[in-house]
């Protein structure tokens, strides 16, 4: 139910940077080593060739991808209102074409996020990752047959679970060569099981948040979104996953593909809970996927997910080191540049070994000392071999909010404190706290002189309250986005700063307008398990809507030779596998592919039964009445400000 009417917003513009940003921006040139510009030789390194702005469309003519807009990069000094430090990074991930890594390795950067990595074999091309979009895949290969020569694709490789690293596989693999299974698709083990479950359950939130973590709908500018750490920002574009054939198994596992060898090592529930590494001998090349890249990565990111273990990452770091270090002539990645020479490549594998080691260790010392999650943020500083490292900067992770997560990761949300263990919520705390800080006027007031000394930490607390208290307040808005966007020009880090401007926006314009989320693609539901699908079922189950009703629907899946029982009662949704139901309500025979079909919205359940496609016995407007308890996921919902909608 509605409880309010949409705030009417300010429509205000980004402001300039204040005075004590600039002077910490004046510190950070100072103690940062600027005058180390190997990175950008390493960037350039190699360069064949690249498509203009680097610019992607889809065959309608919608862009997928440009790296126009991002023109303003060109300028070496950094804006007052971006830190220079992040400022260095979102130039050096401006580079972008194709790039020879050695002769016969090669790798296509920024036309998405991630990288794709081309290895000549001895008589076609192995394509490690396939970026994010069907589209940009197609764009990488036909730049590398342009530059290479035309090569059939010998094998394709999943690194890891992230979308960015296979939703283009289509691009690569076209119908003919798919259906004829005769090109291996390799992935670590459990692949498919953690690429289709990682952003399903929770999705619809983590789509959201991850507006705040990238900052997709801000404006790029000096001003607005200039990076994402990683690369540019998350591609637009069409996405399909593809099972893989082969599965590695082991570290140590080997594979012969199209004539090399490749050696693998396992590295699991590091940046993905499914992820590993490579080398071959022939190119002395060692790729260690995401887990070795130009920044400190998160440990979890701000559009959530499960705590990554920075423990086994630095150990599977020290692994890699004991395999190949000294081995290896060239390293890669599949999101930046590589680094080249032994010594080069081993000291960066050390530093990021220690890197993910000394968080852990150090949060672990403090958290044995009594300090809650963010007395260790505010107490823990890298060492000067580590803080001075620029591939150790946090500018997708960042020391500050990883030591959270490895809080979390051993003890949870709540600190030991009773205070902590049932606040009251935004709204109804923000209604005490103004009251007992003698009113909006007040903190305002107040707000206002810490503005101005630069104490923007606090006062985004305090007025943060008055917001939660009373969102039409515009002037408390203005005061929260005025600060907001302070803390984003201070930002080092990409995603602390997209999600401290993104915040200032919608305090000033509102939510955007964004059109309905669109159903699950029919290739993302074929690729989960059926029990997964009644696994985002359950979530969807309105449990108050649900109260006193049973249900119990027999299903008979003719393709896959499944059977379920789905059991509504005490509001929860639960099933079992391999068994039918005496007492079922219906009973419904189909193919597991017609369902899929139906959750794509491509037919409709009684559309499906008319056709013959679905056999149904029992009372079959059973599961109508199961499917009027289920809740459909807004696109958006309110962030910075109280829910405009009551949610029960």
């Amino acid at each position: 139910m509605s409880q309010t009417a949409s705030v009417e917003t300010s429509k205000e513009m980004p402001k300039d940077a204040s005075a004590s940003v600039i002077a910490q921006h004046a510190a950070t040139l100072k103690a940062l080593p600027f005058s180390d510009t190997r990175d950008f030789d390493d960037a350039a390194r190699g360069f064949l060739g690249t498509l203009e702005n680097a610019k992607v469309t889809s065959p309608q003519g919608r862009v997928v991808w440009s790296l126009e807009p991002y023109g303003f990069l060109s300028t070496e000094q950094a804006p007052p209102t971006v830190d220079p430090s992040l400022w260095r990074q979102s130039r050096l991930n401006m580079h972008h074409g194709l790039f020879e890594v050695v002769p016969g390795v090669y790798q296509v950067r920024g036309l998405d996020i991630a990288n794709m990595t081309l290895i000549e074999g001895n008589s076609g091309v192995i394509v490690v990752d396939t970026l994010t979009s069907i589209e940009g895949a197609r764009a990488a290969m036909e730049l590398y047959f342009q530059h290479r020569g035309k090569k059939p694709v010998a094998a394709v490789i999943f690194t890891h679970t992230h979308t960015d690293h296979w939703g283009g596989a289509r691009g690569v693999i076209d119908d003919e060569t798919l259906a004829s299974g005769r090109v291996p698709i390799i992935a670590p083990n459990l692949f498919m099981e953690h690429a289709v479950s990682e952003n399903i359950i929770a999705g619809p939130a983590m789509l959201r948040r991850a507006q705040y973590q990238f900052g997709p709908l801000l404006a790029k500018g000096v001003r607005g979104q200039v990076d994402c750490g990683l690369g540019k920002s998350m591609a637009a574009g069409s996405v399909a996953l593809l099972r893989p054939t082969d599965l590695i198994l082991a570290t140590g596992d080997k594979r012969t593909i199209d004539g090399l060898e490749f050696e693998f090592q396992m590295a699991p529930n590091s940046e993905a809970p499914a992820e590993m590494h490579f080398f071959i001998p022939r190119y002395k090349l060692l790729n260690l996927a995401e887990n070795c890249t130009h920044n400190f990565h998160n440990l979890l990111p701000f559009r959530g997910a499960d705590v990554r273990d920075a423990l086994a990452w630095s150990k599977y770091l020290g692994e890699a080191l004991q395999m190949w270090g000294g081995k290896a002539d060239a390293m890669c990645g599949q999101h930046h540049w590589p680094v080249w020479g032994h010594e080069r490549i081993d000291t960066m594998i050390r530093q990021q070994r220690d890197l993910y080691k000394f968080a852990h260790d150090q949060t672990l010392r403090l958290i044995n000392h009594g300090l809650t999650a963010a007395e260790i943020a505010e107490t823990i500083r890298l060492p000067a071999s580590l803080d001075g490292a620029w591939h150790g900067r946090g500018y997708y992770g960042h020391i500050r909010h990883n030591v959270k997560a490895i809080y979390q990761k051993y003890l949870g949300w709540y600190d030991a404190n009773p205070v902590n263990l049932d606040p009251l919520p935004p709204v109804e705390s923000g209604k005490k706290y103004v009251e007992y800080m003698g009113g909006a006027d007040a903190i305002l007031a107040r707000a206002a002189k810490d503005f101005a000394q630069g104490e923007f930490r606090f006062v985004a607390q305090a007025v943060s309250h008055l917001v939660f208290a009373d969102p039409d307040n515009q002037a408390a808005r203005a005061m929260l986005a005025d600060t907001f966007e302070q803390l984003g020009y201070a930002a080092e880090s990409s995603t602390w700063r997209n999600a401290y401007l993104f915040g200032a926006q919608e305090l000033r314009n509102g939510m955007p307008k964004t059109p309905p989320r669109p159903p699950m693609p029919r290739e993302t539901l074929a690729a989960l398990r059926t029990e997964q699908l009644w696994d985002v079922l359950g979530v969807r189950l309105n449990g108050p809507k649900a109260e006193g009703k049973r249900i119990v629907l027999n299903w008979n899946f003719t393709d896959t030779n499944e059977s379920f029982v789905l059991n509504l009662e005490n509001s929860a949704l639960t099933y079992a596998a391999g068994m039918q139901a005496a007492d079922a309500d219906a009973s419904f025979t189909l193919p597991r592919g017609v369902l899929d079909e139906v959750i794509a919205k491509l037919t409709t359940f009684p559309e499906a039964v008319g056709a013959g496609k679905i056999k149904v016995s029992g009372n079959p407007m059973r599961l109508g009445e199961l499917m009027m308890l289920m809740d459909e996921f807004p696109r958006m919902f309110e962030i910075v400000e109280p829910k405009r909608t009551a949610v029960s």
